[in-house]
């Protein structure tokens, strides 16, 4: 459980001002989060190989070529 003067703290680190009432909300919500990590954390993971992308795809980009532009003057107009 993370109290809500370390929400407090870490929001003067932020440079965010918070009241009593957000920093209390702050740290039940951030409780929570930590304990779906802690979860994630019990699974074996020692057969999963790492990978760089979780998508698997390899060049998902357009290829690049030049096509029509504004003239400066349109450019300009706004």
């Amino acid at each position: 459980m993370i109290e809500p003067e370390t929400v407090l703290k870490v929001a003067r680190l932020a440079r965010l001002e918070l009241s009593e009432e957000e920093s209390a909300r702050l740290a039940v919500e951030l409780g929570r989060i930590l304990g779906h990590v802690d979860r994630l954390e019990e699974l074996d993971v020692t057969d999963v190989p790492p990978v760089m992308h979780g998508t698997g795809g390899s060049d998902v980009y357009r290829e690049d070529a030049a096509g029509p532009t504004l003239s400066v003057r349109d450019a300009l107009a706004n």
